[in-house]
């Protein structure tokens, strides 16, 4: 299939490319129904391919042709105004001739390396020059590698909510376990069929990668796959052990909070306890009939408070002898 040249309604449209020997590159950031009428018009593309490149499939997967492949990923991305992870998508056809790239422009190592490419021949040589299939796996790799600084600051998240339980901070830490769980089942939920897509494409790209021009060709790409999918699998296994951790400081948030309901409501119950013999003394002694001794004594007043100490006293002594306080 040959790669048609940029022209000037290329230009009007929200497409860049760019060209090294016989390999361009064409990255499209946010795209639209036109890019999708031009890539139709220009490539043989199926089109429920264009279509998927503007809904937003759920899970990564991999469409083989006889002259091209297309491929879906998704990758994490954080939401400040929603402070929520979301999922951003990147589309990817790919042949002999070239790499077409779609993506909305939040994933910033993506557009980083395209401009990179742009700007620099070294670049350009080094991403390049070994074949569209070489360039997808530097793509992928950076952006797989862009996942772990997200791992690594859900941990640290992790870590400061755990010394938010064990103070005094309870109502905010339950809501920063709740968001935690909320970016890590997300997470999950982008990288888990990552895997299975991963690991079945080098075998997919190697007729699109130039063997010859790689350092050691007789490793071909399965080395360089092999090593991409462990990093997956790093970061799948620091997602799981994350959400049981999160389990783990949920129950003990739990465990901490009703501890803490408790001793308040003993102390309630003491208080109240110890208040009721004092509230039956006051309450015979407030009637208007004669109490005996008390009837003409000035220090009446003074002996119902004795008798209420004294009742006092003989309660918390009987209530530390049963270890209740």
């Amino acid at each position: 299939m040959a790669v048609p040249k940029a022209n000037k309604k290329e230009k009007q449209l929200n497409m860049e490319s760019l060209t090294w020997n016989d390999l361009t590159w064409i990255n499209i950031e946010q795209p639209t129904e036109q890019e999708m009428e031009y890539l139709a018009q220009n490539y043989s593309f199926h089109p429920l391919d264009l279509d998927d490149c503007l809904s937003r499939i759920q899970r990564s997967k991999i469409d083989e042709y006889n002259d091209y492949l297309f491929l879906v990923f998704h990758f994490p991305v954080f939401n400040q105004e929603t402070q929520v992870t979301i999922s951003s998508q990147v589309s990817v056809f790919i042949s002999e001739k070239y790499i077409i790239t779609l993506h909305k422009g939040e994933l910033k190592t993506l557009v980083k390396l395209f401009k990179e490419c742009q700007i620099d021949e070294e670049s350009r040589q080094e991403y390049l020059s070994h074949g569209p299939g070489y360039l997808l796996y530097r793509l992928l790799d950076r952006l797989v590698d862009y996942c772990l600084p997200i791992l690594n600051k859900i941990g640290d998240n992790i870590e400061n909510v755990e010394e938010e339980i064990f103070s005094h901070r309870m109502p905010r830490a339950i809501r920063e376990i709740s968001a935690l769980r909320r970016d890590v089942i997300a997470f999950r939920r982008i990288m888990w069929p990552m895997r299975t897509v991963l690991g079945s494409l080098e075998p997919k790209v190697r007729r699109f990668t130039k063997t010859d021009t790689l350092d050691n060709p007789t490793t071909d790409m399965a080395v360089y796959f092999g090593d991409m999918v462990d990093h997956v699998d790093k970061i799948r296994d620091g997602l799981d052990e994350y959400k049981e951790i999160i389990e783990g400081l949920n129950d003990t948030h739990d465990s901490l909070a009703t501890n803490r309901t408790n001793e308040v409501m003993r102390m309630l119950t003491i208080i109240a306890t110890v208040l009721l013999p004092i509230t039956v003394v006051a309450s015979i002694f407030g009637m208007n009939i004669p109490l005996g001794p008390f009837r003409d004594s000035p220090l009446s007043a003074l002996y119902i408070s004795l008798i209420c100490l004294l009742i006092i006293s003989g309660m918390l002594y009987f209530f530390h002898r049963q270890h209740w306080i």
